[in-house]
């Protein structure tokens, strides 16, 4: 097996599902002079399409009605593994543990208002999962007005990289190894490596659910 296929994410479903626990990606447009201009957004992926919310004017509104094709990213940074825990004296050997998707696809303004209801509706489901609104229809004013972003993913490609390349014992070393360094999302990452964070013992092999 390639090491690149290994750490291919397979499923599409797991891809969708890891875009919608992210709370925001990178919306790559193409400007007037061939630049790339990148923006961080909130986004929802519904429908078979990646929707944001947007301003009415600006200068990605301008380029996605100059040129369609747009990249778009989102990425969860799992863990810095320190070049210590491979080899003491080479720098090098520093790595990091992560999740990451990729798309392009073409991209529009949303003019149904229907259209648009819905992606502000599941905009709302993702980042105010407590309720607390009123469901938005078509006819309210704020959806008329609002500037809706969808993307129509061409390529979705999504990677991980987990530990899923050692064998069960280094990785429950390397584990072992975060878990006594103690940063923030140590025991999450062990987790995510297929260890229980208290025992060490193991659980699977390395995977996510989002």
């Amino acid at each position: 097996m390639r090491l690149v296929e290994r750490f291919r994410i397979k499923s599409k479903e797991k891809i969708i599902g890891f875009l919608n626990s992210i709370h925001s990606g990178t919306l790559g447009s193409v400007d007037e002079n061939g630049f790339p201009q990148l923006i961080p957004m909130n986004f929802v992926y519904a429908n078979e399409a990646i929707y944001m919310h947007s301003h009415r004017v600006g200068e990605k509104i301008d380029n996605i009605r100059r040129n369609s094709k747009v990249g778009f990213e989102a990425h969860k940074h799992v863990e810095f593994l320190p070049s210590y825990f491979f080899d003491p004296e080479d720098a090098c050997s520093a790595d990091t543990l992560y999740i990451s998707v990729v798309v392009k696809g073409l991209a529009s303004l949303v003019e149904d208002l229907e259209e648009k209801a819905n992606a502000l509706n599941s905009l709302m489901e993702k980042y105010q999962k407590e309720g607390y609104y009123k469901r938005l229809s078509r006819d309210m004013s704020g959806v008329k007005h609002v500037t809706i972003i969808k993307v129509k993913p061409i390529t979705m490609t999504g990677k991980y990289k987990l530990g899923q390349q050692w064998s069960k014992e280094y990785r429950r070393y390397i584990a072992s190894k975060i878990l006594e360094r103690g940063s923030p999302t140590a025991k999450e990452s062990v987790a995510l490596m297929g260890f229980n964070p208290c025992t060490l013992e193991y659980i699977h092999e390395p995977d996510f659910v989002p």
